[in-house]
């Protein structure tokens, strides 16, 4: 047989030095058929080997029978009904080979969205534990990590969150919706207690969801329970944080989770993805430009409430103590909190100011209002302490016990 390397110097000789056929096969030292037949060839010369034949091919027209009369009949039922008495294994590739022929086609589904079609969103929590101050530290099942992915481009992005309460989601939703630049058509959860529950046609949303979804003008929509592959976007989102984000890295606090977690995502969402043939910055402009626009008043997110200011001039927030200004003791104050910070008003004025803390049972004290305190107590004091020396106070008769004892007949003399 001719080889590669004689095949490719026959077609240099004759296509570059121009040499004739019969020179080509003196120089060679080979037959001038074999010369003309290299020159001819489509392609390089093969191996190929010719079939031996198997001893399923005389049962071939018997197996054909029985998948015709039924397509799916298990191999080894075939072999029993044909008369197969050998080796199952060969029998079993060979009916594999023909059963395609005899079932319907069945091309996979391949789920398509349009552009600001839908965004998926759920929590992640990931196998660490983070400080939090105050000595203590959260463990996986208290770090909830909300995150998010738009269907058409596949951008991603998340944010850890102190709590799954409903303050706090509606405040991480509302900032991974800005992320995205825009509000999606369709926003998917799971069963999340604070957004609402699965409905056979019409989900059961929570008053809160139907505030945010209103305000933003969007539909929601509730997974049904154990059914991950109705968000099966955020599922491999979840396995590509554990595997390519958390391994080498150490987290000082929540803020510095949060901060690398940013930094991630911005390579991510750069990075080509096999499914889409492109990276999601690619898509994103397409997915924002059909996507409907922010609201322009932002929903009423986070601790939001109205009390009036105790004397002991410290409000609640998810179990911790925050100071206010002694000043407006007794008067109706607006309370403001999200994931980051704690604001109190009074008649539109800041009052108090903290940063939101994240361990729990603590009480935060802003100094200047202890001072503040501790001044107005010493004023009021002051204010409240008797003069006894002014001489236009009443004068009060004093009088000796016994008076009261003749009045009322308890004198010796009765007694």
């Amino acid at each position: 047989m001719l080889s590669v390397e004689d095949w490719a110097e026959i077609r240099r000789l004759h296509r570059a030095e121009g040499m004739p056929i019969k020179t080509i096969a003196r120089t060679l030292s080979i037959s001038k058929n074999t010369v003309k037949a290299a020159l001819t060839a489509p392609g390089p010369p093969k191996y190929e080997r010719k079939p031996s034949g198997s001893a399923v091919d005389a049962y071939e027209k018997s197996i054909r029978e029985q998948l015709t009369a039924v397509p799916t009949m298990p191999a080894t039922v075939i072999a029993e009904r044909v008369g197969w008495d050998r080796g199952i294994t060969v029998f079993r590739d060979r009916v594999r080979e023909l059963r395609p022929a005899y079932l319907p086609p069945d091309p996979a589904s391949r789920t398509l969205y349009e552009p600001g079609e839908l965004a998926q969103f759920d929590f992640w929590f990931p196998p660490v534990q983070i400080p939090v101050g105050f000595g203590q530290y959260r463990t996986p099942k208290r770090l909830p990590v909300m995150t998010t992915v738009s269907g058409y481009s596949r951008t991603a992005a998340g944010v850890l969150i102190p709590s799954r309460e409903a303050q706090d989601l509606y405040c991480g939703w509302w900032e991974l919706v800005n992320r995205l630049g825009g509000v999606p058509k369709t926003l998917v959860w799971d069963g999340e207690g604070a957004v609402g529950r699965w409905r056979a046609r019409n989900p059961l949303l929570t008053a809160d969801c139907q505030a945010f979804r209103g305000t933003l003008g969007a539909k929601v929509v509730i997974c049904k329970p154990a059914d991950p592959e109705a968000k099966g976007m955020l599922e491999r989102l979840h396995d590509y944080l554990e595997r390519s984000f958390l391994p080498g890295r150490s987290f000082d606090s929540p803020a510095d989770f949060n901060t690398q977690l940013t930094a991630f995502f911005v390579k991510a969402n750069a990075r080509r993805m096999r499914v889409l043939g492109c990276a999601p910055n690619d898509r994103i402009t397409a997915d924002r430009a059909a996507m409907m626009t922010l609201p322009p008043v932002a929903p009423q997110v986070g601790w939001r409430r109205s009390q009036r200011l105790p004397r002991d001039f410290y409000i609640r927030i998810d179990s911790n103590d925050y100071s206010v200004h002694p000043g407006v003791i007794g008067r109706r104050i607006d309370i403001h909190a999200d994931l980051h910070r704690v604001r109190v008003f009074c008649d539109g004025v800041v009052v108090a100011d903290h940063a939101r803390i994240w361990a729990q049972h603590q009480t935060i004290t802003d100094p200047a209002h202890s001072t503040a305190a501790a001044t107005l107590r010493r004023g009021r004091g002051e204010l409240l302490r008797t003069v006894t020396n002014d001489p236009l106070l009443e004068q009060v008769e004093t009088r000796p016990l016994g008076v009261y004892d003749s009045l009322l007949g308890l004198d010796e003399k009765a007694i």
